[in-house]
């Protein structure tokens, strides 16, 4: 196991890091006398998440997959497809914000 000056240290972080992040540990010495040790952390893994936290804590009206179905079926129809498609847009802000 290596051993560096603090010095050397902070010149070299980057350097050391990666090492570290190899799995090779540095002995970090202050005056000739080890006071640290540089080593990578052990992997953590991710802690599988819980379903149904949001339950009870949003509402949907009942009828949401049908919300404004005649302008939609409307703009298919029509072909005016710019204009339809923002009007749509600004539909689809308005209902999922007024939720």
């Amino acid at each position: 196991m290596p051993t560096v000056n603090i010095h050397e240290a902070k010149t070299h972080l980057s350097r050391f890091v990666d090492q570290a992040a190899a799995g090779e540990e540095i002995l970090i010495a202050r005056a000739g006398k080890p006071v640290a040790r540089r080593v990578a952390l052990a992997p953590t893994k991710p802690k599988p998440r819980t379903l149904g936290l949001g339950q009870g804590r949003f509402t949907w009206p009942e009828h949401f997959s049908s919300l404004h179905a005649d302008a939609i079926q409307q703009m298919f129809e029509s072909g005016k497809r710019d204009q339809d498609v923002n009007t749509a847009r600004i539909l689809l802000v308005f209902t999922t914000r007024s939720c």
